[in-house]
């Protein structure tokens, strides 16, 4: 597990590319048959991917957050982008197909991911957040997740943004997650953008074909910076940075938050002229 620690604005403001890239992007997130996990000190959220193909993986505590086993005291959200796989925890077998998810309470001991078929392997995304209570496990089809049409041709930012783990859909300790999905010819999101005094995002960006890429623009409204993503790589994004992205072409991201509550319309909204 790598660790990742907190950065001020005013000390973010300074790094060139490399730094930039180094404490705020996240690389080779699918690692074949091994768990890959970044524990970030900014609300404590873990972002990790999963690729089981030839063996079953069982994902495992660390010593990063001296516990006996992963969810002793987190909760988790997973969504599988990849072919057909299944998650036992405890004991109790949950199949996922792409783009379905999964909320795992506090206090689950054995979680063990694989691939219904090596030749096409699951891709589990998952973020992880401190938890003080126990919720129950629940699967969620993207049919089942709340949709809400955003944006518009004009502005070549239609899209649709699915919550999965949102109040709307099941109770969480603070994990908040969903997948935002671009329409053709549109590559904006989140613009005019936006910050979270309250909470931290990270963004996985992914659907994103060879030879393109998404400029993730963050850092304050007025000290902007951009970090250039390709495909199934994610940022993380502090609660003084905007969260946007523009696409060479159309693409899909999953969103999660972490932090102080969980009203998806708490934000600062940022006015055009502000940015620079």
């Amino acid at each position: 597990m790598e660790i990742r620690n907190g950065v001020h604005p005013v000390d973010a403001k300074r790094f060139d590319t490399a730094r930039m890239r180094k404490e705020f992007l996240i690389q080779n997130l699918f690692k074949q048959d091994q768990q890959n996990l970044v524990y970030s000190h900014i609300d404590r959220i873990i972002v990790g991917g999963i690729k089981p193909v030839n063996q079953d993986i069982k994902l495992e505590a660390g010593q990063e957050i001296g516990a006996e086993y992963f969810l002793a005291r987190r909760e988790m959200g997973v969504i599988n982008i990849g072919g057909k796989g299944k998650i036992i925890v405890d004991g109790e077998e949950y199949i996922l197909n792409s783009r379905d998810g999964i909320y795992i309470g506090k206090g689950k001991q054995e979680i063990i991911f694989s691939s219904i078929d090596k030749n096409k392997p699951a891709k589990f995304y998952l973020n992880s957040a401190p938890a003080h209570k126990s919720y129950p496990n629940k699967k969620i089809n993207i049919k089942d997740a709340k949709p809400e049409a955003a944006g518009s041709l004009e502005n070549s930012n239609k899209r649709t943004i699915y919550k999965y783990l949102h109040p709307d859909v099941l109770d969480t300790c603070q994990l908040l997650m969903g997948m935002t999905i671009l329409e053709p010819r549109n590559v904006w999101n989140t613009m005019p953008c936006h910050t979270h005094e309250r909470r931290m995002e990270v963004y996985f960006y992914f659907d994103i074909e060879s030879d393109n890429i998404v400029w993730h623009l963050m850092g304050e409204p007025a000290e902007s910076r951009h970090l250039v993503v390709r495909n199934e790589e994610a940022v993380i994004s502090p609660s003084y940075s905007i969260h946007s992205g523009v696409g060479t072409a159309n693409y899909t991201f999953i969103w999660g938050m972490v932090g102080e509550n969980q009203t998806f319309t708490d934000m600062d909204h940022v006015r055009m002229e502000t940015l620079k």
